[in-house]
């Protein structure tokens, strides 16, 4: 019997402020990010709202403490050498008296980590998990004629907590919310379409309201479906009776005829609104885009999107980018996606936590989809690695301890933030909580293949694995209360060891990390279950797993970008695992993946020594740099990732030979060839064995001199041309203008009319400050983030290196 999970969906995300805009937030949010106070180090009075903070900095959010370091061997590498410690953040402001009859609310996207909030002095809670959104109510202990104080504590002392890194602070957007006593509940817009086909979608819209009065009240809600072209093409309204500090919801139907699917081609979006309206008054009104789409997933023939069979292409990804730390601007995000998706990706997985609302917004628009993951842990810890990734003790501070009391809250919450995203089409319990041995283990370690380990065999000192089974059945539970549209899922590492209890089955479809040998087995042993790769390797082997069985429909790569933490040792401090670096520079293994997933013609070369293995390791990368430059005589080989059939290789005008990929098992056509300095052409054929076939597409590598400038040129990535945030390119070049792959020259950003936020160069085992106006490039480049939202008309920028021609440049 076939395992059919059929979702049809119906989602949202505000249309309103897009690029800044909170978490489905109704009624009138304001973004409270600007002049707050900062202190580093803990303080026994931080909650005195009369405490004297003249000598605290003045900071805006998001801030990322972490990051401004410094990196230090005393620190641990799962979290990229960086210190924690505990910091608090206090605001003053001031509220206008027509507020005296609303509630007020303040909203955090998310604290790393164990916040604690207090308004005026009085408590109002703390939320232990880092990745989580939260808000707590104002309104009684506000005051109307001054000035109130939020004081946020953050404790992040448990330093080593994570296996990768999380930063620290609050490092996301904060929200003050303002409603009518009657109003719409947080996240209180539900979209599901139980129909979906090309000629007509079904959507059901529930809105939860909350009565907040000392009276009965009837009211009226009002829903609005507006199509991407901008016509109204469905309305509907509904009535109820809300009691005395009551709560309920009503359920409003649309039909659309001809609806716009949202797809990963064609991400159309239709905007939708909400007005509640109490005694003839509107009290609340809530907006956003919505996306209308048919999922469907089939344990031998895939996945289904909109009724067509879809290989999903998928990359991991962690919160931080580099310079920025985990403070990252919408913008950042925006280009790495764009990227991404030039590639041929289009799904992210969202390891291994609940991210910042805004990137869940973007993939809507850019269509990708999204599996979203709560968890790393439950309730017992993993291995934090303190000298280098599995050298010497572990750590297990981590959420584990906050499991019990918090687990179901934080699943629940992850689930209703995002429950109208599109984008998002599977919720993940947890990642490689079965890892063998850390902690769980079982007998069967002792026999079979089983490629992820930490010690050998059987540990019967180690926690039994039957309590995988236990622990996946409550959270499913959990997750299904809220949430009957997506299927829910896990990544699994130890499948030998998960297929002794029930937890497989307690999933409705199942991910295997770094299993593509147990495909077939499995298939064939679990006729019903729905398997896909849920972590992998960049191996070609790792993708033919999916691209040759039907019945396996997705890879995520690890990982689509490097990211701090997770590191070996010192002074390694981030993971080189990605496709992009921390500057989201391409790397080798960019382009080759891009040959794999991209339809659209493409052709790089790369040069590497002539290798004796082909290959090296479940994350290795293809060598292949970008550059010409060897010694005379030596013999070198030239690396070319193309899809196209044929590729012709030509050394200073002369053919070297013209080669098709059918001929290479590895997909990766290669010539071995005497160095000679000057310039290297690669050109690719779309048809076989024809001499008169177009040339497509080329790439040329030049021999350069010896450095001699800084050449610099700004990326565009903001919709529409409106952004504060500017991503400044940076790169060393010869006197002819030929980048210098191997420059490690330190350059100094001095910039009039924008604020640097950051200089990062993309190297893994750099100890520069972050927040410093210089840095050394890495691979001839060095990437400057700017803060553009000062009211000038131009930026102008100096860039400077020794021995190097100055260069100046200016943006408007």
């Amino acid at each position: 019997m076939r395992i059919k999970l059929i979702c049809h969906c119906l989602f949202a995300l505000i249309s309103l402020l897009y690029l800044s805009a909170g978490a489905q937030l109704s009624g009138k949010s304001i973004l409270f990010n600007k002049g707050w106070k900062f202190h580093k180090g803990d303080i026994s009075n931080g909650p005195d709202a009369t405490l004297k903070t003249d000598d605290w900095r003045q900071v805006d959010l998001p801030h990322d403490w972490s990051i401004e370091g410094p990196f230090s061997e005393e620190w641990a590498s799962a979290t990229g050498y960086l210190p924690g410690g505990i910091g608090w953040y206090q605001k003053s402001f001031s509220v206008p008296a027509e507020w005296k009859s609303k509630k007020v609310y303040i909203y955090f996207d998310g604290v790393y980590k164990n916040s604690s909030v207090w308004i005026n002095g009085h408590y109002l809670g703390n939320r232990p998990n880092g990745f989580i959104p939260f808000q707590y109510e104002l309104s009684k202990f506000l005051k109307w004629n001054g000035q109130n104080i939020i004081s946020v504590k953050v404790d992040h002392s448990q330093f080593a907590d994570s296996r990768w890194y999380t930063g620290s602070g609050i490092y996301r957007d904060v929200y003050l919310v303002v409603k009518d006593p009657v109003h719409i509940a947080q996240w209180g817009v539900q979209f599901t379409t139980p129909k979906v086909s090309k000629d007509l979608a079904e959507a059901n819209t529930r809105v939860y309201m909350v009565n907040n009065t000392s009276q009965k009240t009837t009211a009226t809600v009002e829903g609005l479906l507006t199509s991407p072209d901008g016509v109204i093409v469905a309305k509907a309204t509904g009535q109820l009776t809300l009691a005395t500090a009551d709560s309920t919801y009503t359920d409003l139907k649309f039909q659309v005829k001809n609806p716009q699917l949202w797809s990963v081609d064609a991400p159309k979006l239709y905007k939708l609104s909400v007005k509640l309206k109490s005694n003839g008054k509107v009290t609340d009104e809530w907006n956003d885009l919505v996306g209308i789409r048919n999922i469907r997933f089939d344990a031998n023939e895939g996945f289904f999107l909109n009724g067509q069979n879809l290989k999903i292409k998928g990359v991991c990804i962690h919160d931080d980018a580099g310079a920025l730390g985990v403070a990252v601007p919408e913008e950042v995000w925006l280009r790495r996606l764009q990227l991404l998706k030039e590639a041929g990706c289009n799904s992210i997985r969202m390891s291994h936590n609940p991210h910042a609302d805004y990137l869940y917004k973007l993939c809507d628009r850019l269509g990708f989809l999204v599996m979203d993951e709560a968890f790393d842990e439950w309730e017992m810890g993993k291995n934090k690695w303190i000298k280098g990734w599995n050298v010497g003790t572990p750590g297990k501070d981590g959420y584990s301890q906050y499991f019990t009391q918090w687990s179901a809250t934080d699943l629940r919450d992850m689930i209703l933030r995002s429950f109208n995203r599109p984008s998002v089409f599977m919720w993940s319990i947890g990642n490689e909580v079965d890892y063998p041995n850390d902690p769980y283990s079982h007998e069967v370690l002792n026999t079979g293949r089983n490629p992820q380990i930490y010690g050998r065999g059987y540990l019967k000192d180690h926690p039994p694995a039957s309590r995988l089974g236990e622990l996946s059945k409550q959270l499913v539970e959990v997750a299904k209360k809220y949430d009957t549209t997506r299927p829910i899922t896990a990544a699994l590492a130890g499948v030998v060891m998960s297929n002794t209890t029930t937890y497989p089955d307690n999933l409705d479809i199942v991910g295997y990390n770094y299993q593509e040998h147990r495909y077939d087995e499995d298939h064939k042993a679990y006729p019903n279950r729905f398997i896909y790769g849920s972590e992998n390797g960049m191996q070609l082997s790792a993708w033919n797993a999916v691209d040759s069985n039907q019945y396996i429909s997705a890879q995520y790569l690890w990982t689509g970008i490097d990211y701090l933490g997770e590191a070996g040792r010192w002074p390694e401090r981030s993971n080189r695992a990605g496709l992009l670096d921390l500057a989201g520079f391409r790397k080798p293994e960019y382009y080759f993946r891009q040959s794999l997933w991209s339809e659209k013609p493409m052709i790089y070369i790369g040069t590497a020594p002539v290798p004796k293995s082909e290959d090296r390791g479940v994350w290795s990368h293809k060598r292949a740099e970008p550059h010409w430059n060897w010694k005379q005589g030596d013999t070198v080989r030239v690396n070319c990732f193309t899809n196209c059939s044929e590729a012709e290789l030509f050394l200073n005008g002369r053919s070297l030979g013209r080669k098709t990929i059918s001929s290479f098992n590895n997909r990766i056509i290669h010539w071995d060839i005497v160095y000679q300095p000057g310039m290297l052409t690669v050109k690719g054929y779309n048809e076989q064995h024809s001499k008169a076939a177009m040339t497509t597409v080329t790439d040329t590598l030049k021999t350069s001199g010896a450095a001699y400038a800084i050449k610099a040129w700004e990326e565009k990535t903001a919709w529409d041309g409106k952004t504060t945030l500017s991503h400044l390119v940076m790169q060393i070049v010869d006197e002819n203008g030929i980048p210098v792959y191997d420059a490690e020259n330190e350059i100094s950003v001095q910039s009039e009319g924008a604020e640097l936020l950051g200089l990062e160069s993309g190297s893994s085992n750099s100890h520069e400050d972050y927040k410093s106006g210089r840095r050394k490039a890495f691979h001839g480049k060095l990437l400057a983030y700017l803060d553009k939202s000062q009211q000038v008309k131009s930026v102008k920028l100096t860039l400077s290196s020794p021995g190097l021609k100055t260069t100046s440049i200016v943006l408007k």
